[in-house]
């Protein structure tokens, strides 16, 4: 395993996103298949896991706490904050609440469920528009002082929410989605980035699975998978977005590849500060995704991958309107 720099935090270069776990691609895998994939990603040399309160809710934190109880010391965990969630129920608004003390008992819950005595990333998941964003980085700054966070991050935000933010409590991550299927993090925020050395940690960087080469137009996803609802996997963009499976799969056929390790491949060409966090349920998946690590791309490799993908137009938002109106950009 190779091993990357977020801020202060020395991570494995890449993470592995447990969302799906749960759910959100259609009905959740079994807990125990779980805990082993955890237990086999760490087995690898993944250091970093992904989970959110909103994953649920709740059950994605409890299934991490659980897996990762007997080796806690050894790895980072990432979590979330930022939506309108009863702490009790679960039953959440689909709005955002990112208030100093729903923040702290949200912070407090996380800890219960993921059996930890400390987060070690704690993201606000998405902006609030109702809460100043230093209001927001003071909370945090006040738990990291508490010593229940390590590291504050920030989700889908935009460059000056980034700037008034770190200007308050230094920002250790952000989390936005960024791949050869979404590539709206190089207008701005990757340089942003740079200039105050926050690392950056790309969800969704296949694509949702679009960019490894297994979906088509004839696909059909099942029900409860959120892909059903997003205007880019609809039967009339996904034909049109195969040309850029198309340029992937050219790549990886000549380099003895697969198109989902030239995606990530490329990704962690991008910057040696960026840890992508593919998820996935399966274990041939998280051994085809940590291939990615080795695979060099050249310079010829990445002008020829960005001179045919900039002649193609991804058809289609790469989020439902309703949650697309939560990012902060």
């Amino acid at each position: 395993m190779k091993y990357r720099q977020i801020g202060d935090l020395e991570v494995s270069a890449l993470g592995l996103g447990c969302m799906g776990m749960t759910g959100v691609y259609g009905a959740g895998a079994d807990k125990g298949e779980m805990i082993r994939l955890i237990h086999d990603a760490h087995d690898r040399g993944v250091t970093f896991f992904d989970t959110a309160e909103a994953y649920g809710p709740f059950a994605n934190e409890a299934l991490l706490g659980e897996a990762l109880q007997p080796i806690r010391d050894k790895v980072v965990i990432a979590t979330k904050f930022g939506f309108d969630i009863d702490l009790v129920t679960g039953a959440r608004t689909g709005g955002t609440n990112s208030r100093p003390e729903h923040i702290k008992a949200v912070a407090e819950a996380a800890l219960r469920r993921l059996k930890t005595d400390r987060i070690d990333l704690f993201y606000q998941h998405r902006v609030d528009l109702d809460v100043p964003i230093e209001d927001v980085a003071g909370a945090v700054k006040e738990l990291i002082a508490e010593g229940k966070v390590k590291h504050f991050g920030l989700s889908e935000a935009g460059v000056q929410t980034i700037r008034r933010a770190h200007s308050v409590q230094p920002v250790a991550a952000v989390q936005s989605e960024y791949s050869l299927f979404w590539r709206g993090p190089e207008a701005g925020l990757l340089q942003l980035l740079e200039e105050l050395g926050i690392g950056f940690v790309p969800f969704s960087p296949l694509g949702a699975g679009f960019l490894t080469g297994k979906i088509d137009e004839n696909t059909t996803f099942e029900q409860g998978d959120f892909r059903n609802l997003v205007p880019r996997f609809s039967t009339e963009a996904r034909r049109a977005n195969m040309a850029l499976v198309g340029v992937v799969r050219g790549v990886a056929d000549r380099k003895g590849a697969t198109p989902a390790q030239v995606a990530l491949a490329w990704l962690l060409a991008q910057k040696p500060w960026i840890v992508p966090i593919p998820g996935t349920t399966k274990l041939h998946r998280l051994d085809e995704n940590l291939g990615s690590i080795d695979l060099v791309l050249t310079a010829e490799d990445l002008a020829e991958i960005d001179a045919a993908t900039s002649k193609i137009e991804v058809q289609g938002e790469r989020l439902p309107k309703a949650v697309l109106k939560m990012t902060g950009h």
